[in-house]
């Protein structure tokens, strides 16, 4: 297998969200489950991509942290199709399917910059009773004060669960530490991947800055994460704060010392919605692996 270290939602290697890849050639399948489990242990990122081609528009994509497999990856995603643009494996300008344990998703690439279909955007729950707030808040090293948070968290997923968790003002955000055995406890208890903490004190051209908190899948705090910059959209628009049809540009990462700056696109009709998630990535590394 071809191996790769790819730097995704930023266009500066050492920013945004490292991902590791890894491309099967083409007369090879998927390795056993454990062996791909190791394999993302070894490279301890936050998640890592197993790349199987199926054909010239085609591909399936599994993607592992360093302790399971999950349903679905954004910032690896947005990777990957960087990762094969770049080793010629696909053209510029096209449209590719992938196909994931959340779906099959379109992915577009245009000028090198990757947007890809979100799962059907879900709310799952809004958190609204008083001792239920005080619990998260205070878990996440901050208080909730519904004079100023005027806003609920809601479970919101597109591809993966998350709680959206609404904060003030970016110094609130930047001071949120949170307790991540509790953390931990408590998204398991939610049946959900972490907290997605954000604020709309923002500077013009961004739409919110976030952070992200997963310690449930041993991921303290992640630089960029697609899935819940998505399910933030999805958030964003059930509370009529942006456009039906609009763009959004959430910056994440600040407080690693690693910016990231995630795209995302809502389009609204009859049947629904559909989110797109998007951005630049860099390669930092490439090699082979023997297993």
């Amino acid at each position: 297998m071809k191996l790769l270290i790819v730097d995704a939602f930023t266009q500066t290697i050492f920013g945004g969200n490292p991902a590791g890849i890894a491309i099967l050639r083409e007369d090879e399948d998927f390795p056993a489950y454990d062996i791909m489990r190791k394999i993302a242990a070894e490279l301890g990122y936050s998640e890592t991509a197993f790349i199987k081609q199926l054909g010239p528009k085609e591909f399936h994509i599994r993607y592992f942290t360093p302790t399971m497999e999950v349903d679905l990856c954004g910032h690896v995603t947005i990777a990957s199709f960087v990762a094969l643009l770049n080793l010629g494996l696909i053209e510029d300008n096209s449209v590719y399917v992938n196909h994931t344990l959340a779906g099959d998703l379109n992915i577009e690439v245009d000028n090198g910059f990757v947007m890809m279909d979100m799962a059907t955007p879900v709310e799952i729950a809004t958190i609204d009773e008083i001792p239920d707030l005080t619990e998260l808040y205070e878990i996440m090293g901050t208080s909730y004060d519904p004079a100023s948070i005027r806003l609920l968290p809601k479970i919101i997923s597109t591809g993966l669960p998350d709680i959206m968790m609404p904060v003030a003002t970016r110094a609130d955000l930047d001071e949120i530490d949170p307790d991540m055995k509790a953390l931990s406890a408590l998204s398991k208890r939610y049946d959900v991947v972490g907290v997605h903490a954000f604020t709309l004190e923002a500077e013009d051209g961004i739409t919110a800055y976030v952070r992200n908190f997963a310690p449930r899948y041993n991921i303290n705090e992640e630089a960029a994460t697609g899935t819940a910059n998505g399910a933030l959209t999805y958030y964003l628009h059930l509370h009529n704060l942006i456009a039906p049809n609009g763009k959004c540009r959430m910056r994440q990462g600040e407080k690693m010392d690693r910016p990231s700056t995630i795209v995302t696109e809502i389009k609204t009709t009859d049947e629904g919605c559909l989110i797109k998630v998007g951005g630049s990535a860099k390669i930092v590394l490439q090699g082979e692996i023997e297993v």
